[in-house]
């Protein structure tokens, strides 16, 4: 049976040895050293050169993340699965940006860590599910914005508050509707009507609409 070698980058010692007992009991995966800092990490890396390593991010001196960039630059065939107890948007696309394959947290289950630590070592990147959750959410947000933006540069001459309108009257609602979910006065928001008729160079209702929509507005309950 092909056995991978790993390496095992922590600057706890308890974590480090029950990392290397879940795994001395896994026939296919061999522990060949471990690192308690990030130089170690390096240095370790260099001479082993394992097929994979479990990298901590907070580590004294070099970080987990400076260490994986610099591994990877001398070895980038080396699969860097990041085991931390940080899930912050931040430390996760900071550890993708450096090469990392695979991000689990500390918390993670037999299960899933050999499964990423497996999938990494055949040259594949395997993200858990709290943290395939925050990509997710991560992208949809972009998604967002960037549909956002778009709209807003269809009609520039459009302020925030009038796009927000325009957006509502494209989902069919009455100006009624709109000052209560806004929390504007009626009289407002007639207002911002009658400015958005004449910027957009329409004449009634029945026109804005079909204009918004085209541009993308009123999809939320389209």
């Amino acid at each position: 049976m092909e056995q991978f070698r790993i390496l095992i980058a922590d600057d706890h010692t308890l974590f480090r040895e029950g990392v290397r007992a879940l795994l001395g009991a896994v026939p296919d995966l061999q522990v060949v050293g471990e690192a308690a800092t990030g130089e170690e990490a390096i240095a370790q890396a260099a001479a082993l050169v394992p097929d994979v390593i479990l990298m901590d991010i907070q580590m004294p001196g070099v970080n987990g993340i400076e260490a994986t960039r610099r591994i990877l630059r001398a070895n980038p065939h080396i699969g860097i699965v990041v085991v931390t107890m940080l899930e912050d948007d931040d430390s996760v696309f900071a550890a993708m940006r450096a090469g990392a394959r695979s991000y689990i947290l500390k918390g993670a289950d037999k299960v899933e860590m050999l499964k990423a630590i497996r999938a990494v070592a055949s040259g594949e990147a395997l993200f858990g599910p709290a943290i395939a959750s925050r990509l997710m959410n991560f992208f949809q947000g972009l998604s967002a914005a960037a549909d956002q933006a778009a709209l807003t540069q269809a009609f520039p001459e459009l302020t925030d508050r009038e796009h927000e309108v325009l957006d509502l009257i494209a989902q069919g609602h009455n100006n009624k509707e709109i000052a209560e979910q806004l929390a504007l006065s009626p009289k407002t928001v007639s207002n911002h009507v009658s400015n958005i008729f004449n910027k957009l160079q329409v004449a009634d209702r029945a026109q804005a609409i079909i204009v918004a929509r085209q541009a993308g507005l009123g999809r939320s309950e389209l």
